[in-house]
């Protein structure tokens, strides 16, 4: 979802000598990596890749995430440097801030507290990956390669191309699936894990690749940028939005024996306000274009994470 958005985003924005996204290629496997490599010659990369999941995904394969994850980042980050790449933007997760930081999360506050259990293997994956291209800015960021390998650390990310498997998927996918398929299949009410009070800020997969370019042209800063929209909402107040999106008319219910995840993830996200992004799409419009392509194409779609190709043309209202 992420990469083929950065690609679409760079064509949008007049760059013309730009890879498409390979999904033949398994990035855990340094072999392939290398190849790669070798092949297309990168001077800036958009390392989006890595398998991710909500908190069901996160509780039933926290070694695989975990796993796939570090392989992903040291396969990716330390060929980059071994072929020469000018600058490599690799995106972490909200889940590496502290599970009690304050809120709005400042950069800072990464490793000053207890990470969140439910995401817990996820989390130090990504924070290695963090600390793996600050390290390679340490040991050779003053060398002739001027290494310039930067973080950013984005909200929750969905939109046309995610992944909407239910034992895998983010919570918006994972509503608008059961949604839609009450709705088709008549059921008077849809279970929503957890209390629905824990707040969570989302970014729409065409804003973050906006964000993306513009950190890739004018941030330098070993530092890692977050990148939010500057707002957030309650879970339950997400589901009542989907539910009116969806056109859902049954009752949703909350399990409260669910495990609700940390509190609240709101960025703190000035930096990359300071370097002039603002998001072009509201909450509202960025859903009603996820559940329009789910609708049309999506849910027909039964391939393994990574492999569903959200190019395919989608209406998005603005």
């Amino acid at each position: 979802m992420i990469g083929e958005a950065i690609h679409e985003g760079l064509l949008r924005n007049g760059f013309s000598n730009v890879i498409e996204p390979n999904h033949s290629v398994d990035l855990t496997n340094r072999k392939e990596v290398t190849e790669l490599f070798n092949a297309m010659n990168p001077k800036y990369v958009f390392m989006s890749g890595g398998e991710s999941g909500g908190i069901s995904a996160n509780q039933l394969f926290p070694a695989r995430l975990m796993l796939d994850n570090l392989l992903v980042a040291t396969n990716v980050i330390s060929t980059a440097y071994e072929a020469g790449v000018t600058k490599l933007l690799y995106l972490a997760s909200s889940c590496i801030y502290p599970k009690n930081c304050h809120q709005p999360m400042n950069e800072d506050a990464i490793l000053t507290g207890s990470l969140e259990p439910t995401n817990e293997a996820y989390a130090v994956a990504k924070i290695a990956g963090l600390k793996l291209c600050q390290a390679y800015n340490q040991q050779f960021g003053n060398d002739g390669a001027s290494t310039k390998y930067i973080t950013c650390i984005p909200a929750n990310v969905f939109g046309p191309g995610d992944d909407f498997d239910l034992e895998e998927s983010h919570v918006i996918p994972s509503l608008i699936r059961k949604m839609h398929e009450a709705k088709i299949l008549g059921s008077d009410e849809v279970e929503i894990w957890g209390s629905g009070t824990p707040r969570r800020e989302f970014i729409f997969s065409k804003d973050l690749a906006d964000a993306c370019i513009a950190i890739m042209e004018d941030y330098e800063d070993t530092q890692p940028i977050n990148v939010g929209v500057g707002s957030d909402l309650s879970i339950g107040d997400l589901a009542r939005l989907i539910q009116k999106v969806v056109e859902y008319p049954g009752k949703l219910t909350f399990n409260t024996n669910r495990p609700d995840g940390i509190p609240a993830k709101m960025l703190d996200s000035n930096k990359l306000i300071d370097l002039g992004w603002r998001p072009n799409y509201s909450l509202l419009q960025a859903l009603q274009a996820t559940y329009r392509w789910y609708a049309s194409i999506g849910q027909s779609i039964n391939k393994p994470y990574g492999k569903v190709n959200p190019s395919i043309p989608y209406e998005l209202g603005r």
